[in-house]
């Protein structure tokens, strides 16, 4: 960790006008010392590239001295996620909840051992839609200032509990944003979550059938009670890998291929305290693209009715026959989903907010890894 004196000079350095021309680099610099520039300088720092792949991928202990949980302060920010609630929680990601995307791809790595390719993508996906793309900054919850100033309307920089950007329905354990609230535990919910685990979980713990289980009731009481429910990609992409999240990556030592069940006061301590359990270790083996993709599938396989599609009317499901859902490339169809709603964000950008666009919309591109589909250039080149 930097020293105080040290820095308060990188801010100094940061503060000076000769050490951020047009597009300046925030290299070395932390999310409290970005938002200070962010807040100081009518043109700020800009879309940044991806950063590294963590190389140690084993297992270890991630609660830790360095890492101690903390209670939140006035102002701290929590979502609708739980990993990277927990996360900031342990200071893997600043405490105020407000954060970089580097800052959370590698943090999700170092924290529960998630893939670099998976981290990239999900985080992009994200970002582009939720984030401030002329400060780099992302509120992991509520729409704050500390991500910088607004762009023009229709762009929200809402932070990841907006819903219908990235955010959406039937959630594990929070609600509906039709029905509730969509980033506040909800007690209900996780006692659904846990009489599933008890009815036909292993030895009343989480595994793939009780949480397919829940993951199929909780689509369900969406489409039963939400007059608006919408689950489509990439919102019918996550409901699936969010379930297998908790499965892979919140049980302590977790083997390579997430074998391990989940015990109810684990998953409590993430979901409602956004705290690792005791003496807890990360998994053994990176969780990316191809093991999401596996365990997607088993979830996928044991309620298979679930088509894309929206509600007209509580109760009144109607599919959605452009969306692919698991039948084709969703990969490539959230891609240009998520960067055509980008373009409805921003349809007159600055000179300094369309180059941030343009880089961060290469960049999404590139999470994509080695995809099927061309890359799209709404802002030019």
């Amino acid at each position: 960790m930097f020293s105080s004196l040290l820095a308060a000079s990188l801010l100094s350095l940061a503060l000076s006008a000769s050490a951020f021309p047009e597009y300046r680099s925030l290299a070395g610099l932390s999310a409290a010392e970005v938002r200070a520039v962010a807040r100081t300088f009518t043109s700020t720092p800009g879309a940044q590239p991806l950063p590294p792949a963590i190389n140690d991928t084993s297992s270890k202990l991630v609660y830790d001295d360095a890492h101690p949980w903390e209670p939140l302060r006035p102002g701290d920010i929590r979502g609708p996620c739980p990993g990277l609630n927990t996360l900031a929680s342990h200071g893997y990601l600043d405490r105020s909840g407000v954060a970089t995307p580097g800052e959370i791809i590698t943090a999700v790595q170092e924290g529960f051992n998630m893939g670099f390719d998976l981290a990239a993508f999900v985080t992009y996906a994200a970002f582009i839609v939720d984030g401030n793309h002329l400060t780099n900054l992302m509120s992991i919850g509520q729409k704050t200032p500390e991500t910088g100033p607004d762009a023009p309307a229709p762009a929200t920089i809402g932070g990841l509990n907006t819903h219908g950007a990235f955010e959406g329905d039937a959630s594990t354990t929070r609600d509906d944003f039709a029905l509730g609230s969509n980033f506040l535990f909800n007690e209900t919910l996780f006692d659904q979550l846990s009489q599933a685990a008890i009815d036909f979980g292993s030895n009343g713990t989480l595994d793939i059938n009780s949480a397919a289980v829940h993951r199929h009731n909780r689509i369900l009481d969406s489409m039963a009670r939400n007059p608006n429910f919408t689950f489509v990609i990439p919102r019918y992409l996550t409901a699936y890998a969010e379930t297998t999240f908790p499965l892979a990556m919140f049980v302590s030592n977790q083997t390579s291929d997430s074998s391990m069940t989940l015990n109810l006061d684990d998953a409590r301590s993430f979901f409602q305290n956004h705290k690792y359990p005791d003496n807890f270790f990360r998994r053994n083996g990176s969780y990316g693209n191809d093991e999401v993709g596996t365990l997607i599938t088993e979830v996928f396989e044991l309620f298979p009715d679930i088509l894309p599609g929206n509600n007209e009317g509580a109760g009144n499901y109607v599919l959605d026959p452009n969306d692919p859902g698991f039948n084709g490339d969703g990969t490539c169809y959230a891609y240009y989903k998520q960067t055509n709603f980008t373009l409805s964000l921003y349809p007159d950008p600055t000179d300094e907010l369309r180059t941030a666009l343009q880089q961060n919309l290469a960049t999404f591109y590139i999470t994509l890894g080695d995809p099927t589909c061309e890359e799209v250039f709404p802002f030019g080149q």
